[in-house]
């Protein structure tokens, strides 16, 4: 299944609860399309996050992230180089 990676830039830094609120909503979502969270890294200033997943595709995985209401800038596939 592709690698997609989901960027998302905030205005205010984000608290342990707002990401733990977007997760709680995507859960669902991820589940009804068969995709999973693989990882994700957020910046020092908490202010941009970039998210790793596994699902069919990149439409798929922005159908997902409109449904949770979770805020992205940009949604791509990946290829991991390891």
């Amino acid at each position: 299944m592709p690698r997609i990676i989901v960027e998302r830039n905030f205005d205010t830094p984000q608290s342990d609860a707002d990401m733990q609120a977007v997760a709680d909503r995507e859960r669902p979502c991820l589940a009804a399309y068969d995709a999973a969270w693989k990882r994700s890294l957020i910046s020092a200033d908490r202010k941009r996050m970039v998210c790793e997943y596994e699902a069919a595709d990149a439409e798929t995985m922005r159908r997902i992230q409109r449904e949770a209401g979770a805020q992205f800038d940009s949604v791509w596939i990946g290829h991991v180089i390891e």
